[in-house]
């Protein structure tokens, strides 16, 4: 067959069997030698990350052991227990040393770091400026330190994603946040893992392995902001910076008990973020705040919305905090949803909404049943023929010479598949499973650069849909869940479609938070027994098993308010907090 191959392309040429036969075996033997001599190249990079990873983990060691030697009067649990406010206070008084914090965190951070593995790199250059620091007018973060998601550009590091490609790619400049946190005094210590290539709900890469909960070990961090999430968690880090491009921030903070926000698209600067897909629009990436509280997400976002930003980033509208809105205490208005009918929350975290609903109305303020409009076209046609719109061939394409970690092999197989395979799978599964049928005919795309604009139209037109019924029920802000509790080891990665109540304000491109209200009771795990779903397919079996075992960990509701409000929903997120930590005092009376 290959000879008559080679005589159809060269009829004119004389070709002798043995030859062809020859070179064929010899291509496959060059091939094959290639693609060894790749996984070679590939393996001996990885061993080469893992020891410098190791030497900066030394030398973080180091410094904080010399530092504790030096200063054996500084306490340790009294520095790590000040939320930000108090600890910014504390710091700008003279209280505490820029010094003590900062060697402080470092200690801790490496300590967490060992137990659930979520720090990627130390950044030595910390200590520098740390002199710097003090020669200059002390910022809202003076002396802070702060933690910062591995794609966020650091000078002299690169942003891999979990990528080996990367890794001889050292950015040349700070990011615009990390620079505006710089302005304001914050001195960014650590990086922090995040997901192979980012988008996907799980925190695992063959550069720097798997992050777990800070809670459970036998649980996932969430991703792909995992590691900011779970070293926050743990204690390792008062503040830190993550990206959100579908639920990035939001899923990873509900699994490790911390708030995380989610602005408008743009109300931040993403100058200097990796994204997974460079030009994808259709949904919104963006970064944001990850802390142990909402006083802390407050402060930080404060300081982020300065001059400094609207200097370095012309393209972030120049919207300093709205303090008044913020601080406003009249009753609010507020839609609530404990189910999309797309995915069935598990029990917990439908209890979780429902608490936090009533806590709200005994608060005083309106609480009015919301339906977001038409789940399935947003989910299918929206998000997922939206991120996908070139077949995922972009995506595929960051995993070429890479080994492919074990929390993206189900998804990067989806993606994988040739289109006409897709479209057959999507066909013969429509009668049995309509839900998986319409996510693999997703997968395959918008087709055409005419299919690609009417997309956007699309998506448009549900936007003002969405907007149009929230103004009908004169909403101010809406409740709903966000994804939880923690997952098992081994299943993020095969549920990323789960992720339908957080991506669905990144295609709206609205703010949204999250708070941890609860725990898992007993009560919980007793009806998750029950728990079918929706569609009773393999997705709601693994969602069912994905959050077994969870008694005791955290469990947080989503806040979202319209375009631009940041200050309003943080302001809800805030009243959240507020009324669910006064239930939990109640009940330890």
């Amino acid at each position: 067959m290959a000879l008559e191959k080679v005589k159809g392309l060269f009829p004119e040429v004389e070709v002798d069997r043995r030859i062809v036969s020859a070179v064929l075996c010899g291509s496959a033997t060059v091939i094959l030698v290639s693609k060894w001599m790749g996984q070679r190249q590939v393996q001996k990079k990885l061993e080469e990350a893992k020891r410098r990873r190791e030497l900066g983990f030394q030398r973080m060691e180091k410094a904080a052991k010399q530092f504790k030697q030096q200063n054996p009067g500084v306490k340790a649990v009294p520095i790590l227990s000040l939320p930000l406010v108090e600890l910014t206070a504390k710091l700008r008084d003279g209280t505490l040393s820029p010094e003590s914090v900062l060697y402080v965190y470092i200690e801790k951070a490496l300590e967490v770091t060992q137990q659930i593995n979520c720090v990627t790199d130390f950044l030595p250059e910390c200590e520098e400026q740390l002199q710097e620091v003090k020669k200059e007018e002390k910022g809202l973060l003076y002396g802070v330190p702060v933690s910062i998601k591995e794609n966020i550009a650091c000078k002299g590091h690169p942003n891999t994603m979990g990528l080996v490609k990367y890794l001889d790619n050292p950015e040349p400049d700070d990011s615009v946040i990390v620079k505006v946190l710089k302005k304001q005094g914050a001195i960014p210590f650590v990086r922090t893992n995040t997901s192979q290539g980012i988008l996907n709900i799980d925190c695992g890469n063959t550069l720097f392995g798997q992050t777990l909960n800070p809670f459970n070990h036998k649980k996932t961090s969430g991703g792909s902001s995992g590691g900011e999430a779970a070293l926050v968690g743990g204690g390792g880090s008062v503040i830190g910076i993550g990206t959100d491009v579908a639920a990035s921030i939001r899923v990873p903070c509900g699994f490790c008990g911390v708030c995380g926000f989610k602005p408008t698209g743009y109300r931040l600067s993403v100058k200097g973020t990796t994204s997974p897909v460079d030009g994808m629009n259709s949904v919104t990436n963006v970064t944001g705040p990850v802390a142990r509280d909402m006083d802390s997400l407050v402060l930080c976002m404060k300081a982020l919305l300065c001059d400094e930003l609207f200097l370095l980033d012309p393209a972030v509208p120049p919207l300093p905090f709205n303090d008044e809105i913020y601080s406003g205490s009249r009753p609010l208005r507020i839609g609530y949803y404990d189910g999309d009918g797309y995915f069935q929350p598990s029990p917990s975290m439908r209890r979780a909404v429902q608490e936090t609903r009533k806590l709200l109305q005994e608060a005083g303020h309106t609480l009015i049943p919301f339906t977001p409009p038409r789940i399935n076209f947003l989910v299918d046609e929206l998000f997922t023929k939206g991120i996908s719109a070139d077949g995922c061939s972009t995506l595929v394409e960051k995993f070429d010479g890479e080994f492919v970690d074990a929390t993206w092999t189900n998804q990067l197989r989806c993606c994988r598949m040739p289109d006409l395979l897709k479209r057959f799978l999507a066909l013969i599964l429509m009668p049995v499973f309509p839900r998986i049928s319409r996510h693999l005919n997703a997968l395959t795309g918008v087709g055409s650069v005419k299919n690609f604009w009417k997309n956007n139209v699309d998506q448009m037109v549900y936007r003002d849909e969405f907007i149009a019924e929230w103004r009908k029920l004169k909403l101010d802000v809406v409740l709903c869940p966000a994804l939880g509790p923690a997952f098992n080891l081994g299943y993020a990665g095969k549920l990323f479609v789960a992720t339908t109540y957080t991506h669905l304000y990144n295609v709206l491109n609205f703010p949204a938070g999250v708070v941890p209200v609860t725990t898992v009771s007993e009560a919980d795990e007793e009806d998750l027994r029950h728990y079918k779903g929706h569609y009773g397919d393999p997705w709601d079996k693994r969602m069912k098993e994905a959050v077994q075992d969870a008694v005791g960990l955290p469990v947080a509701v989503q806040c979202v308010a319209l375009p631009w409000q940041e200050e309003l929903c943080l302001r809800f997120m805030k009243e959240v907090e507020t009324l669910s930590r006064e239930k939990r005092a109640r009940r330890k009376i």
